[in-house]
């Protein structure tokens, strides 16, 4: 065994200006606020593949800074994280440009259903192959909640039920839906999928009622790459033991 330890670089950033720090847009030398053209987001791709860097971890908020004296014109007047753009668009485009680099997606999970983002996940991680993580959070900002029709932002730990039974959706669309070799491609037969190995997820829970199966045939992790910082509901809620998986499939631990 090697003696040698590595170091894992990544790169954090957001699609707005500044991001971590509000008001040095001003400088001459700054380029954030470029944030809006695509090349901005390639280049920076490339010098991190070119400097050996290992991933590119964007973060997002789904609202606004609106706190101080109830306003939220401070964070409008600083750009602090507002004008924001969506990280989802931003990886496609850099996968291109890059072999090696890894994109960490943070997305809620609190304004959008399981269905629809599991396709999206797959989706990304076929055009990576394989290169995508997701950043799992449930948002905190009452600016968000209220912009979704909430009141008020639901209580901690009801988020983090909801988070459980979400990955668990996610985890049976993504894992125990489409079995291996579920995807024949025979010509001949003009057989592209063979339903018998395609299976609905009958999912009925608390939150959630999804019956059918995943639109997307298995990308190559299946399911990406889990960040979770705080409370490991990612851990928590471990995949199911799924019959349609592979045994690979069911020993997968995500973190």
């Amino acid at each position: 065994m090697s003696s040698q330890r590595e170091i894992r670089l990544n790169a954090f950033d957001m699609n707005c200006v500044g991001h971590q720090s509000p008001g040095l847009w001003a400088h001459p030398r700054d380029r954030s606020w470029q944030y809006k053209d695509l090349e901005y987001w390639v280049d920076l791709a490339r010098l991190l593949e070119r400097g050996k860097f290992d991933g590119l971890f964007i973060a997002d908020v789904l609202g606004i800074y609106d706190v101080l004296n109830g306003s939220g014109d401070a964070a409008i007047r600083r750009a602090t994280q507002v004008p924001v753009n969506d990280p989802l668009a931003l990886i496609t485009p850099m996968a291109l440009v890059t072999e090696h680099l890894g994109f960490g997606l943070t997305a809620s999970l609190s304004f959008e259903h399981p269905y629809p983002f599991a396709r999206r996940l797959s989706t990304l991680d076929h055009l990576t192959k394989g290169r995508v993580g997701w950043n799992i959070v449930t948002s905190y900002l009452e600016s968000g909640a209220r912009n979704i029709g909430q009141q008020t932002q639901t209580d901690h730990d009801t988020r983090y039920d909801y988070a459980d039974e979400y990955l668990q959706v996610i985890y049976k669309l993504l894992e125990g839906s489409w079995e291996d070799g579920a995807v024949l491609r025979d010509r001949e037969r003009k057989i592209f999928s063979d339903p018998r190995k395609i299976h609905p997820i009958n999912h009925q829970g608390q939150f959630f009622s999804v019956p059918g199966i995943h639109l997307c045939e298995p990308s190559p992790q299946r399911t990406p790459v889990l960040y979770q910082a705080g409370r490991p509901a990612a851990a928590n809620s471990s995949p199911p033991a799924m019959p349609n998986a592979s045994s690979s499939q069911r020993r997968r631990r995500c973190c």
